[in-house]
């Protein structure tokens, strides 16, 4: 027999995958659409997010690594992030072998200027929750974050299928 607690958190679990399945897909089409207004390649534009996010410049390898390309298709994103002006290459003053990219501020600020355009309506969605419903969702997030690095390591490791 199926508890009433059962079936709600089986019932919760289909509606937060289909919710889900829709949030992802709308956030990938939005990220397109920021892209495109950008005269951006959508994945350019969220490793230059991450670059931003970062307190510190990142080697090529980093940046593969924190957003599972590979090393030579991230060596072809900083490539055409350099040519667009949106970062820099330097050389690492800790090991002068290492190149070290790092966001240029003055360009970035125009992609900063259509987040904050987009951003006030995000704030106002978030205005919409407690505190302790902020906490659950950073933390599902952070959690998401990680666990999506771990399954695209597998992902990775895997053969493609036929």
């Amino acid at each position: 027999m199926i508890h009433v607690t059962d079936s709600r958190r089986a019932k919760l679990h289909k509606e937060l995958s289909r919710e889900s399945r829709r949030y992802m897909a709308a956030y990938v089409l939005f990220n397109q659409a920021v892209a495109d207004h950008l005269g951006m390649h959508p994945t350019d534009m969220q490793c230059l997010s991450l670059l931003t996010a970062e307190p510190e410049p990142l080697t090529v390898k980093q940046i593969a690594e924190m957003s599972g390309l590979t090393t030579g298709s991230a060596t072809r994103l900083v490539d055409r992030l350099e040519k667009a002006g949106y970062v820099a290459r330097r050389p690492d003053p800790g090991d002068r072998r290492r190149v070290l990219v790092a966001p240029v501020p003055e360009r970035v600020a125009r992609v900063t200027a259509v987040w904050d355009d987009l951003g006030r309506e995000w704030e106002a969605l978030l205005d919409t929750h407690t505190e302790d419903e902020l906490e659950v969702i950073t933390r599902h997030m952070r959690r998401a974050h990680d666990l999506s690095h771990v399954q695209m390591r597998y992902l990775r490791s895997r053969p493609k299928p036929e």
